[in-house]
């Protein structure tokens, strides 16, 4: 794909959820991680919804079924309806009825979330590489997928099977902290089989056609922590992106971010849904946003002035983005991060 690099973050005159009519948000990291709400994410929510913004939540966690998804929000205080949920199980489901016959076997390496997304498309999950499946399917499986499952997956695809997965994501956040995500999971599978699976999650189009398919979204406004995934799908499917950095990017990474994981927006939680964004403008050698003035030294990212932190870190992304154009700027921001607590 062919798209000028974005050299900073954008300003919105309108509130993000006056000015695009559907929020496709990510789950873990965004609206609850370890299955505890996210300060802010509830409250935040429910206005944008009272506004009339659809919130539509957009996950590569293959683990749960929509219904499950929906009745945890709901318990959050998030009134959802399972049709609201869209899983990479649903796009990975999808993917694989569009390529075997209805009725086909399926060798399910995941949890309840697959296994009811395969039934819907006409496939019928199995459980032995001896079940003589015509494809293996992989997804999160939470922290208590036996080893065994491997191995089945192993199998099959020794057998010359096609092989799916949900998502390559490497991490999931919980509520101690980062854990091994189904990306993980599939480089097992990938390093004792050689073979390469198919993928349909974010940031690949399945998933976003998926979403697009069950929303009806016009004007979409994709909300995610993860830089691989949520907001590389938004500009793979071309649309506007708001990272928040209540998940697994921090400053740093956003700083040294490649084109396709720079996002439109950037707040530090969802309360940025509903405000404006102040506008980064260029100021001498630098960029400026609110009291503070970033600019790109020789070895380094500097930093000026005074102010809200997210003006700080939105004037550091331009310095940072038009010093790296096409690539990842290697400057050192870490100074300028600190002064900022971030």
């Amino acid at each position: 794909m062919s798209q000028t690099a974005r050299t900073r973050p954008e300003g919105s005159e309108q509130a993000l959820s006056e000015a695009y009519d559907t929020a496709l948000l990510d789950l873990d990291g965004v609206v609850y991680a370890g299955g505890h709400a996210i300060a802010h994410a509830v409250e935040s929510l429910g206005t944008a919804h009272t506004g009339g913004m659809r919130l539509a939540y957009v996950t590569n966690n293959a683990l749960r079924t929509p219904d499950h998804v929906a009745e945890h929000l709901t318990e959050l205080g998030i009134a959802t309806e399972a049709s609201d949920v869209i899983t990479s199980a649903q796009a990975v489901a999808r993917l694989m009825s569009e390529q075997l016959p209805k009725g086909a076997r399926v060798l399910v390496i995941g949890g309840e979330g697959l296994r009811v997304a395969l039934r819907e498309r006409g496939l019928e999950p199995v459980e032995s590489a001896d079940d003589d499946p015509a494809a293996v399917v992989q997804g999160f499986g939470g922290p208590d997928l036996p080893w065994g499952r491997f191995a089945e997956a192993c199998y099959a695809i020794a057998r010359g099977v096609p092989w799916f997965a949900s998502n390559t994501d490497l991490t999931i956040p919980g509520a101690r902290g980062i854990a091994p995500g189904n990306g993980a999971a599939v480089e097992v599978v990938r390093i004792a089989t050689g073979a390469e699976p198919q993928v349909a999650g974010k940031p690949l189009p399945p998933m976003h056609r998926e979403t697009i398919l069950r929303t009806g979204a016009k004007r979409p406004l994709v909300v995610g922590d993860r830089l691989d995934t949520d907001i590389e799908g938004a500009f793979n499917g071309e649309v506007d992106s708001l990272l928040v950095l209540t998940g697994v990017t921090d400053g740093a990474q956003l700083l040294a971010a490649p084109p396709q994981h720079r996002p439109t927006y950037v707040d530090a939680d969802l309360r940025g849904m509903l405000t404006g964004q102040p506008e980064v403008v260029e100021a001498g050698d630098g960029f400026r946003c609110g009291g503070y003035t970033a600019t790109a030294g020789g070895e380094r990212l500097e930093l000026d002035g005074e102010g809200e932190p997210m003006d700080g870190l939105r004037a550091l992304c331009a310095a940072a983005w038009t010093a790296g154009g096409d690539a990842a700027c290697e400057l050192d921001g870490g100074k300028a991060l600190a002064r900022l607590g971030l």
